[in-house]
């Protein structure tokens, strides 16, 4: 199977290479009931033969077939729950947009739409299936998006604390999760304890590599990427462990530590320095304007409009007094169009080069935009430095990011352990059906 970009790894989850799909006959057998919904044994069998067909000539990291199917299953789950629950929530994609985001990944690989079409056909991947997973995705990545936008607030002082705590440096992070239950019991805290104490014991001697252990021993959902989180600057790594995460060699160990999640082993992949940022300076500009909507989609007496009113400027009026008495625009209609300072691309590619192409002082020809027909006077314009704004910014989206993991990982565990879920692979562990 060609080797897509990081943008079609998550959906190409739930589907095997062609070597694998050909050896796999779909069943119309039920593999898991979830709440109304059903995950099918074939879907279950493509999405193990792909995790099977990642691990050639690795098949020993990997864990005995029947928890790895469990660990597939639960993926699955998760995947048809978050799809449930967006749908549910009004958060919906459309065929456009789908269209959009496999155009993407078609350009990202160097194809064209119909050669990745003919390479999923090539590898034995419906298209439409290929459609339908690509959906489920986007509206994860919107259900993310919607509870990341209502449940995690950063605020100026620790924006502030992370800027004085930064060290220049960036680590490449694994990690093995032990998991835990809301409200665990002593004695799931006991048996979470000595699970987590032996797989530590296995690394301090050299038994299995750490990678291999967060395969086949990890509860979290990177568990068959070896556990892999990436690189992370000192702001996006949990407070347990930032405070000793500088002291460590690559390679090395912390923990077992325990978390809102459970019990954590963290290792130190490897250290880099961080570029530091460079000034960087934009243009920005001052300017008024003057709109005039198209309602009741008149486009023709709009235009009428404005062209009457430039005359009007044209011929000696006080623009600042014409957007008083004439403009559409509630917000900066008292304030006689008055934007303040802006970026090119502030208000859209239409505004924004209309804008640039004046003088100050100058006042532009009508144009449309999305929002109506316009008129605006460009008053000053300037170089202003944005690196602070930009470092600012960007820590507040690293710490925004880390908080988000935390929450979210715990509203998937709320979400799994409040479904109706009916194992029925017939596996030792298919006897966790949660619900009744």
């Amino acid at each position: 199977m060609k080797t897509f970009t990081a943008s079609f790894l998550a959906v190409a989850l739930l589907f095997g290479t062609a070597a694998h799909a050909q050896q796999v006959q779909p069943l119309d057998r039920i593999a898991a009931v979830v709440d109304e919904d059903v995950i099918l044994q074939s879907e279950l069998d493509l999405a193990l033969n792909n995790v099977l067909a990642q691990y050639v000539g690795r098949e020993d990291q990997l864990p005995p077939r029947e928890i790895l199917q469990r660990q597939v299953l639960e993926r699955l789950i998760l995947v048809h729950l978050q799809s449930a629950q967006a749908n549910q929530t009004g958060v919906r994609v459309s065929d456009e947009e789908i269209d959009t985001a496999i155009s993407n990944i078609a350009a990202q690989n160097k194809l064209s739409p119909d050669q990745m079409r003919q390479q999923l056909a090539n590898d034995g991947i419906s298209y439409d299936d290929f459609r339908r997973s690509l959906r489920d995705e986007l509206l994860s990545q919107r259900l993310r998006q919607r509870f990341a936008q209502t449940r995690i607030s950063v605020s100026e002082a620790e924006v502030e604390a992370a800027l004085a705590s930064q060290d220049g440096e960036q680590y490449h992070l694994a990690h093995i999760l032990v998991a835990l239950p809301d409200g665990a019991t002593p004695e799931q805290i006991a048996t979470g304890q000595q699970k987590v104490e032996g797989i530590k014991a296995l690394l301090d001697k050299g038994e299995m590599a750490f990678s291999a252990a967060a395969v086949r021993y990890s509860d979290s959902p990177n568990a068959l990427e070896g556990g892999d989180l990436g690189w992370r600057s000192l702001d996006e790594i949990p407070a347990a462990f930032a405070s000793t995460i500088r002291g460590l060699q690559n390679g090395q160990v912390i923990g077992p530590i325990r978390g809102p999640s459970g019990f954590q082993l963290l290792q130190l992949v490897e250290t880099r320095a961080t570029d530091q940022a460079a000034a960087q300076s934009v243009t920005q500009f001052q300017a008024r304007h003057i709109l005039v909507r198209d309602e009741g989609g008149d486009d023709a007496k709009a235009k009428a409009r404005i062209d009457t009113l430039r005359a009007r400027i044209a011929g000696g009026a006080d623009f600042t007094e014409v957007a008083k008495e004439s403009s559409d625009d509630t917000f900066t209609k008292d304030k006689g169009g008055e934007l303040g300072w802006f970026t090119q691309d502030q208000f859209g590619p239409e505004f924004g080069a209309a804008v640039a192409g004046l003088q100050d002082g100058q006042v532009s020809a009508p144009f449309k935009t999305q929002a109506g027909w316009h008129i605006v006077q460009r008053e000053a314009s300037r170089q202003a430095n944005v690196t602070d704004d930009n470092r600012r910014a960007q820590m507040r989206e690293r710490i925004g990011q880390r908080k988000l993991e935390d929450e979210w990982n715990r509203y998937l565990r709320e979400m799994r352990g409040e479904a109706y879920v009916d194992i029925r692979t017939g596996t030792p562990a298919a006897a966790d059906g949660n619900g009744g």
